[in-house]
């Protein structure tokens, strides 16, 4: 049994939910003869970005989506606390595993309803996906990371990236997207890239300045157009338009695609040279390793545990938020770099990308966690 807060949607005959959580739990349903899904139920048509299951062995059970930013959107996760702990309680009848993906809003009570309240009969363990080394995480963050440092949930956690005084029981472990056949296929594509200039740069996520695409669009301002052949946005937010309003300077080069399915972001993460994310906060984002697959070397921001995996001088180029540095000068630096330089960064970061294949996560959860 699975508990998060992934946003999942219909079209009348099929649910689709958010298509890098579907794409592993369809992987880790494989190894149960059954899986349930407590996650929310979204009004409206699922975008591109989201896709069903393939795995017929998985059900899918609704809760209200809850949270927000507003004060209204925060009461509504007191109200809706009765239903989603009597579905919660409901579906667990006959697991004999069970996973809470955090953090989320509804964490803030679920933690502590499998700490105390809910008949342990199953093997409990969290994915916290967030960035466990926040400074200054959320308030509703910053305790449920405080709940499983102190192990109140008393369970294994799973989480991004090996950090000073990490207690016992949380578990470093790589975040899966990609299989095996990735792996090979994106060692074919890494061997047909020139690393000569022009250069394909894509970015993949939400379409906002936390992200860092206002900093990309003002250094492509400063940047030799001729050092440029396309770049990427994929993604959707509500100041997309207001971005390619932006990027018209570029003409031709700039593309925004939306959000795209599984498929399709591989297949621009395949002709990239570079992948950019000059991200103000993250945990490890899925898709740098499936940038790395395709030996796209990453030009990123050291938040969440990125520089973990990403090694300035070795297999990427980091930037650091307080550093010296502005984004563009790290940037610059990466596309000026000589051939036969970014030639082999790229080839390093193939290996970063071995290590979030699911074949590895059944692994590491068979030895580290289901025991």
């Amino acid at each position: 049994m699975i508990i998060s807060h992934t946003a999942h949607f219909s079209d009348g005959e099929r649910v689709a939910g958010w298509g890098p959580t579907v794409r592993e739990i369809d992987h880790l349903a494989d190894r149960w003869d059954q899986v349930v899904h407590v996650a929310c139920l979204h009004a409206g048509e699922p975008s591109p970005g989201m896709r069903p299951y393939t795995r017929r062995n998985i059900r899918f059970v609704p809760i209200a989506p809850t949270g927000g930013a507003k004060l209204r959107n925060k009461l509504g996760i007191i109200f809706e606390i009765p239903a989603v702990l009597l579905k919660v309680a409901r579906s667990l009848a006959g697991a004999t595993h069970v996973q809470f993906r955090a953090p989320t809003s509804i964490g803030v009570y679920l933690l502590p309803a499998f700490s105390f309240l809910f008949s342990r009969r199953f093997l409990f363990w969290v994915k916290y996906a967030g960035d466990w080394g926040a400074r200054k995480p959320a308030l509703s963050y910053r305790f449920q990371r405080w709940w499983l440092k102190k192990n109140f949930a008393r369970c294994p956690v799973t989480i991004n990236g090996s950090w000073p005084d990490q207690p016992q029981h949380c578990i470093s472990f790589e975040n899966p997207c990609l299989t095996d056949d990735d792996i090979s296929k994106g060692k074919i594509f890494q061997k047909q890239k020139q690393f000569s200039g022009p250069f394909r740069l894509a970015f993949v996520g939400r379409l906002e300045d936390a992200k860092g695409v206002d900093q990309i669009i003002e250094v492509m301002k400063t940047v030799d157009p001729d050092l440029i052949e396309r770049i990427d946005f994929v993604g959707d937010g509500p100041g997309r338009r207001e971005y390619e309003r932006r990027c018209k300077f570029l003409g031709r080069k700039a593309h925004f695609h939306g959000f795209l399915d599984s498929e399709g972001v591989h297949r621009v993460l395949s002709r990239a040279h570079f992948f950019v994310l000059p991200s103000s906060s993250e945990g490890f984002p899925k898709v740098v390793a499936e940038a790395a697959c395709y030996g796209g070397i990453p030009i990123v921001s050291d938040v969440g545990s990125i520089g973990h995996f990403v090694k300035d001088g070795t297999n990427g180029f980091l930037w650091e938020l307080a550093g010296p540095d502005p984004f563009g000068t790290v940037l610059k630096r990466a596309i000026s770099s000589n051939a036969e330089e970014l030639e082999r960064r790229s080839q390093n970061v193939l290996h970063l990308a071995s290590a979030f294949t699911f074949e590895n996560y059944r692994r590491k959860l068979e030895s580290q966690v289901l025991i």
